[in-house]
Formats: structure tokens, C-alpha cells, sequence
């Protein structure tokens, strides 16, 4: 149980993940849209940006990989506070970062179009997910009818929790 309540312990006050970026740089309507692909639903935001404009950690936290997959390309995964994985996908390159402790506002990397985003316009797909379940979201979620409610119970809308970064 302490090692479950010490995830609760640190701050989490996110900020936009791409630098310069504002919430006019995403569609806020696009979290958990359907369909969406292989997905089926579109589990985060699409930051546009500039290629190469420099993604920045959202938060602090413990970026646990850093390389490629299929679909996200050159992705960067960070656990954060709350136990909540924050997802950095579509990046220029994925040998920018390492593994370990990294502040909020550093650089892990660079908007690009890798992954299944070739051929689309350069942007950072950027998720968050609880490592737990959110059991008391299930009822409402059910009852509206939410595409993939299980699902669904993981998944953070990133547009609640971003600020404007400060530099």
C-alpha cells in the first residue's frame, strides 16, 4: 500500500508537451473520436507542429522506453505522478532520450511523422493512461454508451489537465 500511496505523493501540474504550442494546435474533440483507424478510437490528442519543433516532457517523471514500435514510430514512455503513463508518439527520431528521471519541460524529443503518421502532417500524438483501472467511471460510461467503456476506464482527455508551458 506505501508504494502505491507514494505515487499520489508528487505533483502532477502538466503543461502542452510541444513547445510554443497552444490549444488552438489540437482538435479538443479528437480525444476517444471513433472511429479512428486500427484503434478504433483515438486514445489521446494530436499536437501540429512545425517538424522538429522540440517535445517536452509534460510532467516529471520516469521515462521507462524510449525507441520504435509499429504504429506510434519513435515513441518516448514516462511514468509519471498518479501512476499515469504519458505517451509521446510520432517523434523525428527515437534516440534522443534515455532511460530515468526527467523534469517537466525537457526535451525528449522532436515533433515528426514517423510511425503511421507518414505522409501526415507533423505532430505529437500525446496519451495519458492510469495503470489502474478507474472503476467509478464505469456506470456513467456504460450507461452513455462510451465506445470501448472497459477500455475507457484507463484513458485520461489530456485536454482537462494541459497549461500552457511557461518558457
Amino acid at each position: 500500500m506505501m508504494i502505491f500511496t507514494l505515487g499520489y505523493v508528487f505533483p502532477e501540474q502538466l503543461q502542452i508537451p510541444v513547445q510554443g504550442a497552444t490549444v488552438k494546435d489540437w482538435n479538443p474533440k479528437s480525444f476517444w473520436y471513433h472511429p479512428w483507424g486500427r484503434s478504433g478510437v483515438h486514445r489521446g490528442i494530436d499536437i501540429f507542429a512545425k517538424e522538429g519543433t522540440p517535445v517536452l516532457a509534460s510532467t516529471g517523471g520516469f521515462v521507462i522506453f524510449s525507441g520504435k514500435i509499429s504504429m506510434g514510430g519513435n515513441v518516448v514512455l514516462m511514468l509519471g505522478a498518479k501512476w499515469r503513463l504519458h505517451y509521446f508518439a510520432h517523434l523525428k527520431n527515437s534516440n534522443n532520450h534515455r532511460i530515468g528521471f526527467v523534469d517537466a519541460g525537457e526535451k525528449l524529443g522532436e515533433v515528426g511523422t514517423s510511425g503511421n503518421a507518414v505522409g501526415k502532417s507533423p505532430h505529437l500524438h500525446y496519451s495519458i493512461r492510469s495503470l489502474y483501472p478507474r472503476l467509478w467511471l464505469y456506470p456513467q460510461l456504460e450507461k452513455a454508451k462510451v465506445m470501448y467503456a472497459k477500455s475507457r476506464m484507463y484513458y485520461i482527455d489530456p485536454n482537462t489537465l494541459l497549461k500552457p508551458s511557461k518558457g
